[in-house]
């Protein structure tokens, strides 16, 4: 059973920052591409940040410039430091992870979310 554990969401003002944290833990043959998501109110989830296991990203045009996502493989988490931050980033962030189980299935891992608020 693989678990992920969220950290780090908020109340900041806007032009703040926040860093959320997701740890991964379970008996599994490997964490792959871990990433942040966000559903807004009335929006569909997003991608908003990924990071393979060998450290290539990708962002979403909206947080690219103000977003860094990264990871450290011994620990299984991923961290998404969140800079000049605006009332539009207000959403639940949903970590996830792709992962390996030791029957070589590729199965989608789902944090519980976290919210993360910007006032203006």
């Amino acid at each position: 059973q693989v678990q992920l554990v969220e950290s780090g969401g908020g109340l900041v003002q806007a032009g703040g920052s926040l860093r959320l944290s997701c740890a991964a833990s379970g008996s599994i043959r490997s964490f792959n591409t871990m990433a942040w998501y966000r559903r807004a109110p009335g929006n569909e989830r997003e991608l908003v940040a990924a990071v393979t296991r060998g450290g290539s990203t990708n962002y979403a045009v909206s947080v690219k410039g103000r977003f860094t996502i990264s990871r450290d493989n011994a620990k299984n988490t991923v961290y998404l430091q969140m800079n000049s931050l605006t009332p539009e980033d207000t959403a639940v962030y949903y970590c996830n992870v792709d992962g390996t189980t030791w029957y070589n299935r590729r199965v989608d891992y789902w944090g519980q979310g976290t919210q993360v608020t910007v006032s203006s």
